[in-house]
């Protein structure tokens, strides 16, 4: 008997939990005492949707005593869509206290779309601070400056669904700075104020289509870089160096093959010239056998030679 005893109780308690884990009187009775108006039914077909009635019903009450009114449907409906439930309802309480317009449907949308909607909302209370990476820029006179800036933004509501992130508003900010200082005539005039680079960029709109709302840009330091004029005409100078130098070669060269040319072409002649002393014997026999050449001639000629010799022996 006590062992069937034990056994009804275990059998009890056990079919209790399911029937409370099935039916959750006690979180019912919490949003009743709260004033959130859910039916028991409700509660247990969550259950059957596989979705937690207590993120619900607690979403509920803190929405409640914060003064908002939500429907349960959308807050499950919400849920089943891979939405985060607790934040919507905390931010939709933040927005309310600072007088922002923000309705559940447009919070469940940021939120489904991928961004925090309530560090969207706490960005709209309190703005955020980006600080810009050095951004490089060379003004008119060839001076490079690095700059960096801080820029204030706060969120924008409207436009954090399909809205440009962070990322955007760096690219753009830095877009500003290069093209504000590129069109400055001297480094001195953005030294003496970097003010106006903050004007400048400003009044480009940089925030639109994005999801956030520029409240101010400020130059937080700007630092001077390279002389690109000067590292420029120093390049300019070795190129035309080099290309004078490459000519010059050429030059060179073209004389080198000339003097090769006119050594061959002075050698032909010496070969010519020795040939035809050769036959000069062959000639002078011939003129004495023919009889158009007489001993004295040969003498003259002989003495001639000689006298030649002589003279180029003194010369050198």
């Amino acid at each position: 008997m006590e062992y069937t005893l034990f056994i009804w109780i275990g059998v009890s308690i056990v079919a209790l939990m399911i029937f409370l884990w099935f039916f959750p009187i006690t979180l019912w009775f919490q949003a009743l005492i709260s004033g959130v108006k859910i039916s028991l039914l409700q509660l247990v077909l969550m259950r059957w949707r596989k979705v937690p009635p207590g993120t619900i019903v607690m979403a509920m009450i803190t929405g409640t005593k914060a003064g908002l009114k939500l429907n349960a449907n959308e807050l499950e409906a919400h849920y089943l869509a891979k939405g985060n439930v607790p934040k919507v309802v905390n931010a939709l309480i933040s927005a309310d206290k600072a007088n922002i317009a923000l309705n559940f449907n447009m919070a469940a949308a940021i939120d489904l779309a991928g961004r925090d909607v309530f560090e969207a909302v706490q960005m709209s209370v309190n703005p955020k601070v980006i600080n810009t990476p050095p951004v490089t820029a060379v003004a008119k006179d060839g001076i490079q400056l690095i700059a960096k800036a801080r820029v204030t933004v706060r969120a924008n509501i409207k436009q954090l669904v399909g809205g440009a992130g962070e990322e955007t508003v760096l690219a753009r900010v830095g877009e500003g700075i290069v093209s504000s200082i590129g069109s400055a005539d001297s480094h001195k005039s953005v030294l003496e104020n970097p003010d106006s680079i903050s004007k400048v960029v400003l009044g480009k709109g940089l925030d639109a289509g994005t999801a956030f709302e520029i409240l101010s840009i400020d130059i937080a330091d700007i630092d001077i870089g390279k002389n690109i004029g000067a590292v420029l005409q120093i390049d300019q100078a070795n190129a035309d160096k080099n290309i004078a130098q490459a000519r010059a070669e050429e030059k060179r060269a073209m004389a080198v093959a000339l003097e090769q040319e006119m050594k061959a072409k002075a050698q032909e002649a010496r070969a010519k010239v020795i040939e035809a002393e050769a036959e000069i014997p062959m000639a002078i026999a011939q003129a004495f056998r023919s009889g158009n050449l007489g001993v004295m001639d040969y003498y003259k000629i002989k003495n001639i030679q000689a006298d030649t010799e002589m003279r180029e022996n003194i010369a050198k």
